[in-house]
């Protein structure tokens, strides 16, 4: 339902821009959703995405447009602003989203930005800036509900009307010592089910979980996922509290992570096939096809050294393709199994033996099952029962190894600390290819007696 109405939307705004009808375009463009209007901009040529971008009158639906881009479509979207305009945006965006922003941006150009925000808005956004970009503290918010652990249950809804009301996660109440450092937390509901006098110490509680300022990002979505909270509080070195990272940025940090995985494991870089140029891409694919073509020729003196066994038995040459593609396919649904578990967190260096035995016993289950079904095609096609038989032990023993290799490989990388969503690609079909064609001849010149 959702994606009908979005693809009605891009296919209405593509047939008013080439009509020229810009009246009715406006009318429709600010009537939409922003985050439906960010899939439109998408689909659209550069030269209509800035015709778009400025039919916009609502500046917190330009900046929710600004903070999805790409960094090419920012920078020639922002050409056309002046820095007026651009600050007005800006200060209609959560602070994090600013910071990200703006660090994208040439430093002199920030600094300018900066200069003309207000000063508490400035003032956030330089100490978001001063972490890294994929760290707990890069991603924060730094406005969050904090009291004191002295204080009563009425002053804390007291300040949450006054003081933090326009707060974008109010649901948790973190409590701060006379250092600002994090004692513990109540959500909303405890506050209003407690009698107004009651110090905020009394109730809330104090087994609180948080994340340091320099903790990697996809290690703090784990932590939410893990423990279906919306929020966790960042803290200091000293345990002082300095932000919260909330669930809709832990929601694109999974996401973005989820990507990154997969366009790492097919070899092709990190990022979206429409953002990269000819040459960009060319030079990010090179190394890892060649990884692959220096297997495939591997492969071909591994067959060489066959030579003779295809003279005299040439049908075995036919079932090649089969045994290497059920090879490379099972080594591959293995391996992204286990670079997923890893990823989410599920996995552990300590589940290598139980992970790889499961997935070996997988393998040799499917590989009987495919063997013989191969196998029998094999004897009824061909003379001779070794034949059949040396073709189906050839797919057992390529989807067994390729079951074993698929999820022994990412665990062995992960432990030497290289990225298996980067290497495990091209080394699994690479090996698969080479084992499972040495295995098929082996078993056919011992089975056919050549």
């Amino acid at each position: 339902m959702v994606g009908d109405r979005t693809k009605l939307l891009v296919d209405t705004t593509r047939r008013l821009l080439r009509r020229g009808a810009d009246l009715h375009l406006r009318k429709m463009v600010n009537r939409a959703h922003a985050a439906d209007l960010s899939v439109v901009f998408h689909a659209l040529t550069p030269q209509d995405q800035k015709k778009l971008f400025s039919m916009i009158e609502d500046p917190a639906a330009k900046g929710h447009l600004l903070s999805d881009m790409d960094e090419d479509a920012l920078f020639r979207t922002i050409e056309d602003l002046s820095p007026e305009q651009l600050v007005d945006i800006l200060e209609t965006m959560p602070t994090d989203d600013v910071a990200d922003l703006l660090g994208r941006l040439p430093h002199e150009q920030t600094e300018e930005i900066l200069k003309r925000m207000n000063k508490k808005g400035s003032a956030e956004v330089e100490d978001l800036l001063r972490y890294g970009d994929q760290t707990a503290g890069g991603i924060m918010v730094p406005d969050f509900v904090a009291v004191k652990e002295d204080a009563t249950a009425r002053q804390a809804i007291e300040s949450l009307q006054k003081e933090y009301k326009d707060v974008e996660m109010p649901f948790y109440l973190y409590v701060v010592d006379e250092y600002d450092r994090l004692v513990g937390v109540s959500s909303l509901r405890q506050l209003v089910l407690v009698p107004p006098d009651t110090p905020v110490r009394e109730f809330m509680t104090r087994d609180v979980l948080s994340v340091r300022t320099d903790m990697d990002q996809e290690e703090v979505a784990k932590i939410v996922a893990r423990y279906d909270i919306l929020a966790v509080p960042v803290v200091d070195e000293n345990n002082r509290l300095v932000g919260i990272v909330t669930v809709d940025d832990v929601l694109d940090i999974i996401r973005e992570e989820a990507t990154e995985d997969f366009l790492k494991m097919a070899g092709v870089g990190e990022e979206y096939v429409e953002t990269q140029s000819v040459v960009r891409s060319t030079r990010i694919r090179l190394p890892w096809l060649f990884a692959s073509c220096m297997g495939g020729i591997v492969a071909f003196f591994v067959i060489s050294g066959f030579e003779s066994t295809l003279e005299r038995v040439a049908y075995l040459a036919a079932f090649i393709p089969v045994i290497m593609g059920m090879g490379g396919n099972i080594g591959i649904q293995s391996s992204t199994i286990v670079v997923r578990g890893l990823a989410t967190g599920r996995i552990h260096l300590a589940d290598l033996s139980r992970v790889v035995g499961k997935e070996l016993a997988v393998g040799m289950i499917l590989g009987i099952v495919y063997g013989c079904l191969v196998g029998l095609v094999a004897g009824l096609a061909l003379p001779g029962w070794q034949l059949a038989a040396a073709v189906g032990l050839g797919v057992f023993s390529a989807m067994t190894v390729a079951a074993l290799v698929g999820s022994m490989f990412p665990l062995v990388f992960f432990r030497i600390s290289i990225d298996p969503a980067v290497a495990t690609g091209p080394f699994v079909t690479t090996s698969v290819d080479i084992l499972s064609v040495f295995f098929y001849f082996e078993i056919a010149t011992l089975f056919l007696e050549l």
